[in-house]
C-alpha cells in the first residue's frame, strides 16, 4: 500500500487502495468540485494546519441509518419539552466555526481549518452543505453540518454549549432525512457517542455499495430552510 499524490485533475484512487488507517491520499485542493466527487466515492478531507491536505477513507465505516436512530426516553422528554428552537441552515458560518473551536484529546489544533471553513461555506452556498442550529432563549447553544449528494448525508462535525443541544440538532436532522427518504447518514468514524445513538460498524466495502446507491437518487440540492 501506498500513500497517493492527488494531482491537479480531479481524481482520485480507488479507496480500497487506501492504507490501513484509511489514509489515501495528499495534496490537491478543497474545491466544490473535488470536495462533492470525494464524499461520491467514500473519501473525505482530515487534516490539520501544519499538514498539507490528506485524504481518507477509512475501514470500516461509522453509519447511521435513520431508522435505526435510537430515542432514548430523557432525550425524548428534552424534545418534547420544546426548549430548545431548532433551525435548518439559519446560520451555517457560525456552526462550523463552533465546531472548529472545539478542544478534542490528543488533538493540539482544530482539523476544521480556515481553507476548510472557507471551502464548506462554498458547498453550502451551491446547496450542498447544511447545518442544523439549536436555539435556547434565542441563543445559538448548539449544532451540527455537514454535506448532503442524492441521498446520503456526511456528517461531518457538532458542537453543544448547553446540554443536549446538539442530541436535540441530531433528533431534528434524522427526522427530516427520515421525511425525504434518505439512506443514511455517513458518521465516517467510530465514536462511542455515536454508536449509543444508533450508529453501527460496516465495513467499507458494503458502506461503497451502499453509498453508489444513495448518490444515484436524486438529491435536495438548495437551502434547507
Amino acid at each position: 500500500m501506498t500513500v497517493f499524490s492527488i494531482p491537479e485533475e480531479n481524481i482520485f484512487p480507488r479507496p480500497e487502495l487506501a492504507e490501513a488507517d484509511g489514509l489515501l491520499g495528499v495534496g490537491g485542493d478543497l474545491s466544490p468540485e473535488r470536495l462533492i466527487n470525494a464524499y461520491a466515492n467514500g473519501i473525505f478531507p482530515w487534516y490539520s494546519d501544519d499538514q498539507p491536505i490528506l485524504w481518507w477513507s477509512p475501514d470500516p465505516r461509522l453509519v447511521l441509518f435513520p431508522k435505526d436512530f435510537k430515542r432514548n426516553k430523557s432525550l425524548k422528554k428534552v424534545v418534547e419539552k420544546g426548549e430548545f428552537n431548532v433551525q435548518f441552515d439559519n446560520d451555517f458560518e457560525t456552526v462550523i466555526r463552533n465546531c472548529a473551536q472545539i478542544k478534542r484529546e490528543d488533538q493540539d489544533s482544530s482539523w476544521i481549518t480556515e481553507e476548510m471553513v472557507q471551502a464548506y461555506i462554498k458547498l453550502h452556498e451551491l446547496g450542498y452543505a447544511h447545518s442544523v442550529e439549536t436555539y435556547f432563549d434565542n441563543k445559538l447553544v448548539g449544532g451540527l453540518y455537514g454535506v448532503s449528494i442524492g441521498k446520503a448525508f456526511f456528517g461531518e462535525s457538532m458542537f453543544h454549549n448547553k446540554t443536549d443541544a446538539s442530541k436535540v440538532a441530531l433528533w431534528h436532522l434524522v427526522d427530516r432525512l427520515l421525511d425525504w427518504n434518505f439512506d443514511f447518514i455517513d458518521a465516517q468514524q467510530e465514536t462511542n457517542h455515536l454508536k449509543s445513538l444508533g450508529a453501527v460498524v460496516i465495513k467499507r466495502e458494503k458502506f461503497l455499495n451502499l453509498l453508489e446507491i444513495a448518490i444515484a437518487k436524486e438529491g435536495i440540492i438548495q437551502k434547507w430552510n
